[in-house]
């Protein structure tokens, strides 16, 4: 009734209060009968062979296995040739079973005590794992493919993740209305109503660069948490209210009522392809057992747990029903139980061949042919990154015009526009316009550039300018990057909801579909990331060791000590670097290939760039490299504007590529043996170090050198550097607070790299907050440090 629609309510009404209207045939009745067989048999199964293993079994809501595969079947009925799943871990392993059609013996040998996984990474454990699978849909004889997406144990976590690989999907296949892609989501009852992503994701559902155009919710109404009644979890009457947000049907069906069930699921399906808005179905159910197959629930429900001990499974009731009316007799029903169980044996049978797990066989986003060329690995290796002169220059002049006529721009755009004209003719590129040329020059190459966040359209720091407004027509834009060239990939640039955990897991899911796209997103500020930790934890920085699942995401974090207080200075790169699994203490092989090698065998890749031509490189490389990882960029805010902060196209032309280390150039490069101290930095601070040494006249004594790729830590170049200066002090400086930053990252690995040599820190002392909110408090502390690091006699006398 809090629909606002007369057509969608009418619509409602005609299939819920039409008598009649649930009619099923003899046929249908037997097929659900089989269906909760397989589901109900395929526990059972698994409580007998492994009664002491956890598996968190679906009994109590086995109706959820004939409620999904009517939702497919009905879905793929209208249409729908690929449907993306996301569920808890509840019932999991008997969807894949079941529902996916996994090979029954790939799941049993996962509960091999014995078992070797043969694939790289450290695997997860068995109801954590996802699958894909093209398969004939029985019910209507057409081609269907079906993937059920991997997920922590961060219950709806998942949720924005399926929608942004639902949502590439249909961009890549164009199809606008989700008339051949669709996505499933199943949640548990205490999730679905504590879990505030669930409320993020909802609101992505019509927001026009994220719909999915209509996502199916089924809710494992168990009536419980893990031991938490409620009343004591939840403050709205129903777990589903927070899906009236968006004015979704919400259907409550008792679990225990197959056909109702089914009924609800049918009219579900038709709901979403009929007006491409979520739907959600709440399955009344129970859970037979505890939490998992381990838990006692009568410690903290004994009444209830007392009914549900009492509670005829459905199984049986509907069987009886069936045989009662005389659908099926009792002897069909006991052959079907019969063959079900005899597969499983023999599947059981198989999985004792199976001596090593392929994890690959639980992959959900295969990138067929990415990895390999004609049936061979690919190389190990990656072409330069920078472009001939000509598409710069003609990336440069689209980025400084309008493309449309007649349109209207604000007269302070109009400024900037020039200024960019004015870039193009000397040759020289900001950072904004680097991103420009990044961007453009892939949309040449066919790759598909999509940029999300809250307002990175305009960009926060007013520097981007994508979109374009006119000034006197009320919702015409124009996106100049779109006009580049006449047969370009398309440039996606959105501004998102407000927020981080929905929106970071949801490019994630855009980024798993393919490998042939940059998909970035941009926190507002760097400091902001941390209400999507969850995300970055779970999903970025372990996803491949855990799923075997290559992801190249980019996370843009403008970061940068300005003054600005405590929640719009710090990206955190701490947290980045203690997840980064490159070993400190271990001294590496170099060779020829180094750099690819530590790519390759890294969870992500962190930079700090201080220039834009280095910036354009790390983005290109991150499309050239034959293989995909995660990469983090620190960006700036004040380097934005600075006039040193600038590159010359001479550093982006045909034959340059990105600079892991940039060293110093400058006099105290000529003689390296006179140079007294050796500053190594990233970053923004490069920029206030070489303003005072030029103040302190020290150019010839002090060499500076940046490390733009912290993580996998240049080893080579950095001992390159430090044998370079012989008699040299070294020093890491950072604007960072010494337990933040990067210096607990650097000094064990410079000692790896420099043996002897102690590497000292210069920066600001320990503190509990990222940064000041005063601006006289960090000027002063700004002036401390630099006194400190150009002091050539600081650290005499001291010992390590």
């Amino acid at each position: 009734m809090f629909i606002n629609d007369v057509e969608q309510c009418q619509w409602i009404r005609q299939r819920f209060e039409t008598p009649g209207v649930m009619k099923f045939t003899n046929e249908e009745k037997r097929t659900l009968l089989a269906r909760l067989v397989r589901s109900m048999r395929f526990e059972d199964f698994l409580a007998r062979k492994w009664s002491s293993e956890k598996r968190f079994g679906l009994e109590g809501c086995e109706v959820m296995i004939p409620a999904l595969k009517t939702v497919i079947d009905k879905s793929s009925e209208m249409g729908i040739e690929n449907v993306i799943l996301g569920m808890p871990h509840r019932g999991r392993l008997n969807v894949l079973a079941n529902v996916i059609r996994k090979e029954l013996e790939q799941i049993f040998c996962q509960f091999d005590p014995k078992l070797e996984a043969a694939d790289e990474g450290s695997g997860d454990v068995k109801y954590h794992l996802g699958m894909y699978h093209e398969r004939i849909n029985r019910a209507t004889n057409r081609n269907i493919t079906l993937s059920l997406v991997a997920n922590p144990s961060h219950l709806e976590a998942v949720d924005p993740v399926v929608q942004g690989k639902t949502k590439a999907e249909q961009f890549y296949r164009g199809d606008t209305e989700g008339k051949k892609v669709m996505s499933i989501l199943v949640h548990g009852d205490a999730a679905f109503a504590g879990q505030g992503v669930v409320y993020e994701t909802f609101h992505l559902s019509d927001l026009p660069s994220y719909t999915t155009n209509g996502t199916v919710h089924i809710v494992v109404n168990n009536q419980i948490g893990f031991t938490t009644d409620p009343r004591m979890a939840r403050s709205s009457h129903y777990p589903t209210d927070v899906a009236r947000v968006v004015n979704a049907p919400i259907f409550h069906v008792n679990a225990d009522d197959p056909e109702a069930v089914i009924y609800v699921c049918s009219v579900a399906a038709e709901w979403r392809n009929t007006f491409n808005k979520d739907v959600v179905v709440d399955l009344v159910c129970y859970r037979r057992r505890g939490h998992n197959e381990m838990d006692e629930p009568m410690f903290t429900q004994p009444l209830m747990y007392k009914q549900i001990h009492k509670q005829m499974p459905v199984l049986k009731k509907y069987a009886d029903k069936l045989i009662a009316e005389g659908t099926v007799t009792l002897q069909e029903f006991e052959e079907e139980i019969d063959k079900y169980d005899r597969i499983c044996e023999e599947a059981y049978t198989r999985s004792k061949d199976e001596k090593i797990l392929h994890i690959r066989h639980w992959l959900d986003s295969p990138w067929p042919g990415f990895f390999n060329v004609d049936g061979e690995p690919k190389s190990m290796t990656y072409p330069t990154t920078g472009i001939a002169e000509d598409i710069l220059v003609h990336i440069g002049n689209v980025a400084s015009s309008v493309p449309l006529k007649d349109f209207k721009i604000h007269g302070g755009l109009s400024r900037i526009l020039k200024s960019r004209v004015e870039m193009v003719k000397n040759r020289i590129v900001d950072w904004a316009l680097a991103e420009y040329m990044t961007f453009g020059s892939l949309l040449k190459e066919g790759i598909h550039v999509r940029l999300s966040g809250q307002d990175v359209e305009r960009g926060t720091f007013s520097h981007r300018h994508h979109v374009l407004h006119d000034q006197e027509v009320d919702r015409r834009t124009c996106v100049p990057m779109n006009h580049l060239w006449p047969d370009q990939a398309p440039y996606t640039v959105c501004n998102s909801s407000l927020s981080e955990y929905g929106v970071l897991g949801f490019e994630l899911g855009f980024a798993m579909a393919s490998p042939n796209a940059l998909v970035c997103w941009e926190a507002q500020f760097g400091d902001f990331h941390n209400t999507a930790q969850c995300i970055i934890d779970q999903f970025i920085s372990s996803g491949q060791t855990k799923w075997v699942r290559h992801n190249g995401i980019v996370l843009l974090l403008p970061h940068g000590m300005e003054g600005m207080g405590p929640e719009h200075s710090s990206a955190r790169p701490e947290r980045f670097l203690q997840m980064s699994n490159d070993d400190s203490d271990a001294y590496p092989e170099f060779s020829d290939d180094f750099e690819v090698a530590q790519l390759y065998d890294c969870n992500w890749i962190v930079v700090n760039c201080s220039t834009p031509a280095n910036f354009f490189h790390v983005l290109r490389r991150q499309i050239q490299l034959p293989f995909r990882k995660p990469l983090i960029i620190f960006t700036p805010k004040s380097l934005l504007r600075h006039p040193e902060a600038k590159s010359s196209f001479d550093d982006m032309v045909t034959g340059t590529s990105f600079r892991r280390v940039i060293p110093e150039e400058g006099a105290a490069s000529q003689a390296p043996r006179d140079v007294k101290r050796l500053i190594f930095c990233t970053g923004k601070v490069f920029y206030d170090l070489i303003k005072e040494r030029k103040n302190q006249d020290l150019d010839k004594q002090v060499a500076i050198t940046r490390v733009e790729q912290i993580s996998p830590f240049p080893f080579d170049l950095i001992k390159q550097e430090v044998e370079k200066y012989p008699e040299a002090e070294l020093i890491w400086c950072q604007e960072e607070h010494k337990n933040m930053g990067y210096y607990d990252y650097i000094s064990p690995r410079f000692l790896t790299v420099s043996q002897a040599r102690p590497i000292w820190y210069v920066g600001r002392d320990p503190a509990a907050a990222p940064a000041t909110g005063n601006k006289n408090a960090h000027l002063v502390s700004l002036k401390k440090f630099l006194d400190t690091a150009f002091n050539l006699k600081a650290f005499d006398g001291k010992t390590f």
